[in-house]
């Protein structure tokens, strides 16, 4: 954590009524920071993860449309949080996922969605994770003043976001902005990710989102000292969801409670299910 931050850290959590709702959900803090971005610039960057997130980006669509927002599809350039080495056909492939579930249905320009350079798969990692950040994330960083507007990132039942895992030393990678890592626990090994220099210094708004009871011990954990604040608006419904302040654990226990915007409040929003929140805010 930055000096600048504050001692004691808060976030938004978004709980949903249910998983099959969380998509409604999620949506909400995407439409705003879309709407913000494009009222600022011609642009809006997201970065997207994999595993089960691309799922609950289905109703994103229609959450628009509800919403009376044009989300201007042109003008959206998507890249990847993180990317399995493999070509985008490959079942393991987070490109194929986000496509299949999302930008299959939606207008925005092939063009402006950024895999990884399939052609230097036959290369070491490495090379894969260079031109990622060269080709990709600094020209878009250079777009949209110097921050990616929306990182919208799942985690898993270790405590791991993008492809950034518990003990791995790329916990404490501060230069490069793309690492590779080919020793994921998890497979495929070899894969690229967005680093925490990204996450918490250049991400306007980032979004976690995870679903189902395996992911309560992690919650408890991250939660650790969360409560519930009232009055101030702090409390609203958005679809049915509960909306509360928290307080970060400290020091962050895993991963994904390592993600931390330099602003702290509204621009982390966690969005999880009732079922994995059940543990996790009981107490408070």
């Amino acid at each position: 954590m930055t000096s600048n931050m504050p001692s004691s850290y808060n976030a938004k959590l978004l709980i949903a009524p249910s998983k099959t709702s969380i998509g409604s959900v999620l949506s909400d803090p995407i439409i705003k920071s879309c709407k913000s971005a494009l009222h600022s610039r011609d642009a809006f960057t997201i970065a997207l993860s994999g595993g089960s997130l691309p799922s609950f980006l289905q109703a994103l669509q229609q959450s628009f449309q509800q919403a009376g927002v044009d989300p201007q599809w042109e003008k959206w350039h998507l890249l990847l949080a993180d990317e399995r080495c493999v070509v985008s056909t490959d079942a393991d492939s987070n490109l194929g996922s986000i496509q299949s579930n999302f930008t299959n249905s939606v207008p925005i320009p092939k063009s402006q969605v950024y895999g990884i350079d399939e052609a230097l798969l036959s290369e070491p990692t490495e090379a894969v994770a260079a031109a990622y950040e060269e080709e990709v994330l600094k020209p878009l960083l250079k777009k949209c003043g110097g921050m990616l507007d929306c990182v919208v990132l799942g985690f898993g039942p270790d405590g791991h976001t993008c492809s950034l895992f518990p003990n791995h030393p790329l916990l404490n990678e501060q230069t490069r902005l793309v690492a590779p890592i080919d020793d994921s626990p998890k497979p495929p090994s070899s894969r690229i990710t967005l680093t925490f220099p990204v996450l918490n210094k250049l991400s306007r708004q980032i979004i976690l989102c995870g679903a189902g009871s395996s992911k309560r011990p992690i919650l408890e954990a991250v939660f650790g000292n969360a409560i519930e604040v009232t009055g101030e608006g702090i409390e609203q419904v958005v679809d049915g969801a509960k909306a509360l302040k928290v307080v970060m654990t400290d020091p962050a226990p895993y991963p994904c409670g390592m993600v931390r915007t330099e602003q702290g409040g509204d621009s982390l929003v966690w969005v999880i299910d009732a079922d994995a929140a059940e543990s996790a805010i009981a107490r408070n």
